[in-house]
């Protein structure tokens, strides 16, 4: 190799580099791109299918809902695939949740090498808002965090799981759906997922725990380690972060539930007792934000427990966690934002804290993207479904088509019984909707923009408003 030829080639790095460095958000594109394309490959052969070897599309399209944590499937997991299928899925599952970035700088330290500034950029901004951390030290707390919960959740489950089957099987029956949890994928090994185990506490009660905490995010999660023992001094030691997301999801696993248990009191609730009814309200409120198991059958509730879940998975989990969703720290600012204008402040406030205007705005630009993202998406669906069927022979369908809009962008995995019997272009449509939703439109959007600093503004001039 020429010296030419080696200084070209450093040329060409140093671009990549660069190119990489100004949106770190392009690295993780790519990264679950490849990743997809990856688990797309090795689900098509046929070591990983226990029948005919598995189409294209729906290798895609499991693959993707695999990496990117949501859980639609368009065939049995438990059945259509061997183990070695299905411990691709659990691989998939388990770098998606982490995600990318974080998989591959872990590899590098048990390397021996050090992490570049891509990786801990990418660290950083996906797992905290304080720059002043140490990408390794994040690291190894998330990695501490991911694996002892999960490994504490599949314990608990394969004793639960023990009784009807052999030890091996409830072991593996057991880490499968403890990842699958935290990482708040919905992936089940039993066709009607966990309705089997809609009255076991413990079951129901270990699986809740494992989204919970999978999905409340990993700085809540450091902070609240760093004070075992909660009282008055630990709460108001609490970043104000924390204490949003924190009081955001048990506002909305407290109403959600009580809402499931007024809605349904009478129609999916009614075969069991009390006891079991509030049990079942509760997963649902749980998992309906953005794992994806259910104990009862979707396709028979209301339309309004529909809406209710919809509104639910559109807001999701925290950030910095492995849930989707446009995040309840967006909503739970801009909500603020409107009763603090009301009470005649300009900026939102809580905790005895102001939300700065910036985190302000990028709520409001999270929001409106990933609404038209779901607007454009459920159009496109609906052609492609129903094309020029006349509503009146397609009652419910769009609601249902809806619903599964909104649970593949906010990566949940929910659905009412139509993912399996999309068209081509459907499952293309939802692959994408599942993709975006993952990594955020907004940092897709911005991951290939062209940075142009403006260095004017236009005059300005009123307009109308409401």
């Amino acid at each position: 190799m020429t010296v030419k030829m080696v200084l070209k080639l450093k040329r060409l790095r140093a671009r990549i580099s660069k190119w990489f460095l100004e949106f770190p958000g392009r690295s993780s594109v790519i990264g679950f791109s490849l990743l997809i394309a990856t688990g797309t490959a090795l689900l098509m052969l046929p070591a990983a299918s226990a029948g005919p070897p598995v189409k294209f599309i729906d290798a895609l399209f499991t693959a993707t809902s695999a990496s990117c944590v949501t859980g639609l499937v368009v065939m049995d997991t438990g059945t259509a695939l061997t183990p070695w299928g299905q411990g691709v899925i659990l691989l998939l599952i388990q770098i998606g949740g982490l995600g990318i970035m974080t998989i591959s700088t872990l590899f590098l330290m048990l390397a021996g090498k050090r992490p570049g500034m891509m990786e801990r950029m990418a660290i950083r901004d996906t797992f905290t808002h304080q720059k002043d951390r140490k990408a390794a030290d994040i690291l190894r707390e998330v990695m501490l965090f991911a694996f002892s919960i999960e490994a504490a959740g599949a314990l608990i489950l394969f004793f639960c799981f023990l009784p009807d089957n052999s030890p091996g099987r409830a072991l593996y029956t057991g880490v499968f759906h403890a990842i699958s949890a935290f990482c708040n994928a919905g992936f089940s090994l039993f066709a009607d997922s966990l309705t089997g185990y809609r009255e076991s506490w413990v079951i129901n009660l270990t699986v809740s725990f494992l989204i919970i905490t999978g999905g409340v995010g990993f700085l809540v999660l450091s902070e609240l380690r760093g004070h075992l023992r909660f009282s008055r001094r630990t709460w108001s030691r609490l970043s104000l972060h924390s204490k949003l997301a924190l009081s955001s999801t048990l506002m909305l696993l407290g109403v959600s539930t009580l809402l499931f248990l007024f809605m349904e009191w009478d129609n999916t609730l009614t075969p069991l007792s009390v006891p079991g009814r509030i049990l079942a309200a509760f997963f649902q409120a749980v998992s309906a934000r953005t794992a994806g198991f259910n104990t009862l059958a979707f396709e028979h509730m209301a339309n309004e427990t529909l809406f209710l879940i919809i509104v639910m998975m559109f807001i999701g989990a925290c950030p910095g966690s492995c849930g989707g969703g446009v995040k309840t720290t967006t909503i739970f600012s801009l909500t603020l934002l409107g009763l603090s204008r009301f009470q005649g402040h300009d900026r939102p406030r809580i905790f005895r804290r102001s939300i700065p205007e910036a985190s302000v705005w990028r709520a409001v630009n999270v929001v409106m993207i990933s609404s038209l993202v779901i607007v454009l998406a459920l159009m496109l669906l609906l052609i492609s479904e129903l094309g020029n069927v006349s509503h009146l022979q397609s009652r419910g369908k769009f609601l249902e088509f809806f619903f599964e809009v909104v649970s593949a962008f906010g990566t949940v995995g929910l659905s009412t019984g139509v993912t399996a019997g999309l068209s081509l272009p459907g499952k293309l449509i939802i692959t994408a909707v599942m993709f975006i939703g993952r990594l955020g439109p907004l940092v897709i959007g911005i991951a290939f923009s062209r940075r142009r600093r403006i260095r004017y503004h236009y005059a300005e001039e009123q307009i109308m408003i409401g």
